[in-house]
């Protein structure tokens, strides 16, 4: 139950086939191996240990892949790292981690060089499109050297921390989640079983410096599949990866399922392989969800994780209803219930605090004892997460915990709002925020991108909003905005909403 076991029982089972596709580069899973035990005797011969931290930080690549595995051989801790991040935060990841080198690539190479400078200690620089100089080293001369015949992770235990996964530090400076090997492989494991997932070839569209992301490409490992890996979401280049390999289902976030549903083109490509999309990361609308299973006779099944839980907690599953506007049921192996704040369980449909518990639950923050004791106690992790069940154990997402708006001390969950407003026909996409006021405490402020060649007026959507829900809940101002701010998997980032909606509007 190592992640070094995704790969060696993968060949075991299935022996040598096409793993990785990547533009004109396609690998098997024979040549994947090969790769990370190269790179593991490199790392090793560079003076890379048992527990040290290597950062993987560059677009999706195969040497993403073969670094990961490389890095667990090497008997390391992979720290995965969305290279859109900001020299600074990629710095302070650097810095927290205590990371003993970088692997990234040309596209990035500039940004960690700067993140580095400074340090007095630098971290190891490889990089796998440039020559090795006198700053780092190609990425492809560390390998070259023979491979030695030493177990280096035979030390390695379950228990022991595989991945550092930073959050994307919305709420100040990113916390680094530990993820034992067991929380990954089970994690992996568990959500194949629950979707019943067949063998064949898959998109890698979602960043592999993501959970999310990682988790499709453990379980290519487990079932046997393939993966077309995609350095940029380029819908043409989706579209044509679907035809040609007749993909029956992959995973993505709901910014790229509304992409997907826009692409003007689509009707040009034969999608008619396509039976499923798992869709998680972010809550998907229940207007593009219904119309894009119309355009394209797709199930999608909508599901919910997060980095603390490995990170799939509950999904739809295909041999069960599917009930649109939830997450579905926890996948084998995990629990779940609905807390109030004193820490008592809820009846079904109350609201609460969303509760898990199983063999994919983290440990805790690297380095951070007082954020774990916080949210993690008696094997349960308190994921932030406000939700209710129904009566067949469905689960419904209704807000993050800190996104609640008490407006004149009455709660009002942005989600419902939001799920209105997506409704209208001249809106493309709306987040809910609050903002202080004086008289209610907080205010309603939405977020709102119009549709192209649309006209709509804030004074429209407000009466829109009056036409379904009470008046405390809809809301008070309207913000017209060019596009949402995203993190790298399409979340929206409220706390830059709300501090951009209380620099530009004046409540009165």
């Amino acid at each position: 139950m190592k992640l070094k076991d995704l790969l060696e029982t993968n060949i075991e089972n299935f022996n040598e086939y096409p793993f990785l596709f990547q533009q004109d580069r396609e690998f098997t899973n024979v040549e994947t191996k090969r790769y990370a035990e190269a790179l593991a005797c490199g790392l090793h011969r560079k003076g890379i240990q048992k527990g040290d931290r290597v950062i993987v930080c560059m677009p999706n690549c195969a040497e993403v892949i073969f670094s990961y595995q490389g890095i667990t051989r090497a008997g390391a801790i992979i720290v995965p790292v969305m290279f859109t991040l900001h020299t600074k935060e990629i710095q302070y990841i650097i810095l927290n981690s205590g990371a003993k080198a970088v692997i990234t690539s040309s596209i990035v190479a500039a940004s960690v060089e700067k993140a580095i400078e400074n340090l007095e200690v630098k971290p190891l620089l490889i990089v796998v499109d440039q020559p090795t100089n006198e700053r780092a080293y190609n990425f492809y001369d560390v390998i070259q050297s023979p491979v030695q015949d030493n177990p280096l992770d035979a030390d390695i235990r379950p228990e022991d921390t595989a991945v550092i996964l930073y959050t994307s530090g919305t709420t100040g400076n990113p916390k680094g989640v530990l993820l034992t090997h067991k929380n990954l492989y089970s994690n992996a494991c568990n959500s194949a079983l629950h979707h019943e997932t067949e063998r064949g070839t898959t998109l890698g569209i979602l960043p592999l410096a993501h959970v999310f992301g990682l988790t499709v490409s453990n379980i290519c490992f487990l079932t046997g599949s393939s993966i077309v890996v995609f350095s940029k979401f380029d819908l043409a280049e989706v579209f044509k990866a679907i035809e040609k390999y007749k993909v029956k289902n992959f995973s993505a976030v709901p910014a790229m399922i509304h992409a997907l549903f826009s692409y003007p083109a689509s009707d040009q490509y034969d999608t008619s392989s396509l039976e499923w999309i798992s869709s998680g990361s972010a809550p998907l609308p229940l207007a593009l969800l219904h119309a894009f299973q119309q355009k394209f006779g797709v199930e999608i099944l909508e599901g919910y994780g997060l980095s603390e839980a490995a990170p799939v907690v509950t999904s739809h599953a295909r041999r069960l209803p599917v009930k649109p506007g939830s997450v579905g049921i926890p996948i084998p192996g995990v629990q779940i219930k609905i807390v109030d704040d004193s820490g008592v369980e809820v009846p079904a449909g109350d609201v609460g605090e969303l509760m898990v518990s199983g063999e994919n639950v983290t440990p805790g923050y690297f380095q951070n004892e007082e954020e774990t004791w916080r949210v993690l106690k008696d094997g349960w992790l308190f994921t932030g997460d406000l939700a209710r069940l129904d009566d067949d154990g469905y689960l419904y997402i209704v807000d993050r915990k800190k996104d609640l708006i008490i407006r004149g001390g009455f709660n009002v969950y942005p989600r419902d709002v939001e799920e209105i407003l997506n409704g209208h026909n001249k809106v493309l996409e709306a987040a809910v925020i609050g903002i202080p006021d004086e008289r209610m405490g907080e205010e309603m402020v939405a977020c709102v991108v119009a549709k192209e060649e649309t006209d709509v007026s804030e004074e429209e959507l407000i009466q829109y909003c009056g036409e379904f829900l009470a008046k405390n809940k809809t809301p008070r101002r309207i913000l017209f905005l060019d596009a949402l701010p995203r993190n790298g998997v399409g979340k929206v980032l409220k706390t830059r909403l709300r501090s951009q909606a209380a620099e530009t509007i004046t409540l009165s």
